[in-house]
């Protein structure tokens, strides 16, 4: 299932989920200027669970063993990988921003992928593979969406086997869907977590999700001054 775009268009400018992006691209076009010191550089800036272990263990200062975790976000390892984790963004972030006010928006997605990368790190915190990659905060992103907009639509390219297809599908389907595979691919690795070599941090993703989920539900309890969109997301 690959989104192409979503049917709820955005009140405000969102200058915050652009510069996001803009910004992992410039990070991207910096790391593929290095070369063959790419996955060196992956290597130094990126999440690795054996090095915070070891240094939670020899009491390390915080900056040090935190600071990584927010660079990982930024960092990826391929065309794909980026890509594909700008274009969800891109087309869900828009929205969330939209809804919690651009500060807002700033703080829960940092957030989200510091959730993302400790719920990765709590499955396997002795693996020397960095953690890289957007993925865990566009997660949060993805669970804040379902909530604030589950009866919004997104167009979505359909591959099964043979069969090809672009449907409109429900929010909170697409995105509950979305998770569950997450769940499985991750329940899956977690047998095998000593033994992986790499590969996509599936917890991250779930971890990330839940946080958006729980965190957009206080919002919508809470209320205060937020909008209330439904009479323009749902599709009657």
């Amino acid at each position: 299932m690959f989104p192409l775009k979503d049917d709820i268009p955005s009140r405000t400018f969102p200058w915050v989920n652009y510069s996001i992006i803009i910004l992992n691209f410039i990070v991207f076009f910096y790391e593929i200027s290095l070369g063959s010191h790419f996955q060196i550089f992956l290597a130094q800036y990126g999440f690795v669970p054996l090095r915070f272990s070891v240094g939670i263990e020899r009491h390390l200062p915080f900056f040090t063993l935190i600071l990584p975790v927010f660079y990982s976000m930024f960092l990826h390892g391929g065309w794909f990988h980026i890509i594909g984790n700008m274009w969800f963004l891109y087309i869900f972030g828009d929205n969330v921003e939209d809804r919690l006010g651009h500060f807002h928006y700033i703080i829960f997605y940092l957030v989200s992928g510091c959730i993302a990368v400790f719920t990765q790190y709590i499955i396997n915190p002795y693996t020397n593979i960095p953690l890289i990659g957007a993925s865990g905060a566009i997660a949060g992103v993805l669970g804040a969406y379902m909530v604030f907009y589950p009866y919004a639509r997104v167009l979505t390219l359909l591959i099964i086997f043979i069969f090809i297809d672009i449907v409109y599908l429900p929010a909170i389907l697409y995105l509950f869907l979305w998770f569950f595979i997450q769940f499985l691919y991750g329940t899956s690795s977690a047998l095998y977590a000593s033994a992986t070599r790499g590969g996509v941090a599936w917890w991250a993703h779930v971890g990330g999700f839940v946080f958006g989920v729980i965190w957009a539900i206080i919002i919508r309890l809470r209320g205060g001054n937020e909008k209330d969109y439904l009479h323009e997301i749902l599709p009657w």
